[in-house]
């Protein structure tokens, strides 16, 4: 499917909500639903989820609404689920083992190796993937086609780590380090700070 136009950042970061509620609606056998009723469960107005979605095509149908599961299977394409994605992690402290223990495997992402700088870690069996000295990281790269990098690292090695995976064929970087990375290369980042959602929370809270 074509895009019609360039999609902003807030349309594309509203679409994996979409997504999640959709899913649901075909766990409980919901075949068809209106924007309006779709509102009342996810939280968007009607108006804003007919403009989000008729920016990848016209979905719905006046007086019938949209089809659950066709628009479950479009917005699965748009956000590319429907590929598998060969991942590292670079990093298993705390935030690194989490995200390894998440199933991320039914979205099509797939952990192939995990590496770490401290000798307490390296050796350490991670859902039966071992992990690898930093050091084996970029001859790794070499050796296997590699799509997304996770990195779990200080702030002070995360750009070097950045650049090793932008110089070796890595599509897209998925980071945690608490700093904004700037790739070498036509590498797409997604720089996921945790302190500023949890900020966001406060501030929500004390408003």
């Amino acid at each position: 499917m074509e895009k019609k136009k360039q999609i902003s950042m807030a349309v594309i970061r509203r679409l994996p909500k979409y997504h999640r509620y959709l899913r649901e609606l075909i766990k409980n056998d919901v075949d068809r639903i209106s924007s309006r009723e779709l509102s009342e469960k996810i939280g968007f107005t009607a108006s804003q989820i007919r403009q989000d979605l008729n920016n990848f095509g016209d979905f719905g149908q006046q007086g019938y609404g949209y089809n659950v599961k066709e628009l479950y299977n479009q917005i699965s394409y748009i956000l590319g689920v429907n590929k598998e994605y060969k991942t590292i992690i670079v990093g298993a402290g705390n935030i690194g083992q989490a995200i390894a223990n998440y199933n991320f495997e039914k979205s099509g992402f797939h952990l192939t190796g995990i590496f770490d700088v401290n000798p307490k870690l390296i050796g350490l069996k991670l859902r039966d993937i071992k992990v690898q000295d930093v050091d084996q990281l970029e001859e790794f790269l070499k050796e296997n086609s590699i799509d997304i990098g996770i990195l779990c690292i200080p702030k002070n090695a995360a750009q070097r780590i950045c650049d090793i995976l932008c110089n070796n064929g890595v599509k897209g970087i998925w980071n945690f380090a608490p700093v904004d990375l700037v790739p070498s290369k036509d590498v797409k980042i997604e720089n996921a700070h945790l302190s500023e959602s949890l900020l966001t929370l406060s501030c929500l809270m004390n408003s």
